[in-house]
């Protein structure tokens, strides 16, 4: 009876091992890549109207659900695991806002596919706000418990790409109709700075954490940050009269999750690899 507990015991924690949940992740980004390059066609409706399949659309919410409730519940993880070399509440931080793009996502979905409403402003929003807070805020503190201390050209690289990707968004932004609606106007400006200030940070903590095992998992939360920022401008740019979701680069938006998660996972093994190798030294 011991031996069979012990064996199904190693068994349950070899199928949830780090390794395993890295190709978990890479399979759920490869299927929804091919998922959104095959069904993304719009096709002509009975009034003779190009639209998505409506299961099609449920489809790539539940990618992109999925992708976040995993990354929030891999962040919490590290956020209760004593032996997490970064600061726990670094990924408390990201667990929250991993969550609350979750739910935001939920709450998107059903207005866009159950109400049959335009989502521009709702419930949904309340979360999204919070995710692009918490984003910043755990972020922050990341590149705050280490000291900053690049060279000139990394600066010139940070500066690079927060001068291109806010032209990139203002470009954008003077293509569409500035929202009438008050609440809608101050949203999309606030989801357009934060999306800046994420990828400047994301820039920023890709160099400063460049070297060691450690940093692989800063190298996917900075990649996470740039998904982000590639499908949230997508999003603005193909936002209209006729929009519908479902675009190829709304995949971004799952990649992010996905490399989110993967970025707790790598900082996970990385931690448990330092306190065996520490442990072993003081038993030598």
């Amino acid at each position: 009876m011991s031996s069979s507990y012990n064996n199904n015991s190693l068994s349950s924690k070899s199928i949830f091992s780090n390794r395993n949940i890295i190709l978990a992740g890479i399979a759920w980004a490869v299927a929804a890549l091919l998922y959104f390059l095959l069904f993304s066609a719009k096709i002509p409706g009975a009034n003779g109207v190009e639209s998505r399949a409506e299961w099609y659309v449920i489809g790539t919410n539940i990618f992109e659900a999925l992708a976040y409730l995993g990354a929030g519940i891999l962040c919490l993880r590290n956020w209760r695991s004593p032996q997490i070399v970064s600061s726990r509440n670094v990924w408390l931080a990201i667990a929250i806002g991993m969550l609350s793009y979750f739910l935001g996502g939920i709450f998107f979905g059903y207005t866009e596919i159950i109400l049959k409403e335009e989502p521009d402003v709702s419930i949904g929003d309340v979360f999204f706000v919070l995710t692009y807070i918490s984003l910043g805020v755990g972020m922050i503190l990341a590149v705050a418990s280490r000291r900053i201390n690049l060279e000139k050209w990394q600066w010139l690289i940070v500066s690079a790409i927060g001068v291109f990707g806010s032209l990139v968004a203002w470009w954008i932004s003077m293509q569409q109709t500035t929202p009438t609606e008050l609440l809608a106007a101050i949203l999309n400006w606030f989801y357009v700075v934060s999306d800046v200030v994420l990828l400047i940070i994301a820039t920023t903590l890709l160099l400063a954490f460049w070297g060691g095992r450690v940093a692989q998992s800063w190298r996917m939360i900075a990649a996470a940050a740039f998904s982000l920022y590639i499908a949230d401008m997508w999003f603005k740019f193909a936002q209209g009269p006729s929009y519908q979701s479902g675009d190829i680069l709304e995949v971004f938006w799952v990649f992010s999750g996905v490399l989110f998660g993967m970025g707790a996972v790598l900082e996970h093994d990385a931690s448990l690899s330092r306190t065996r190798r520490e442990r072993g030294r003081k038993r030598a």
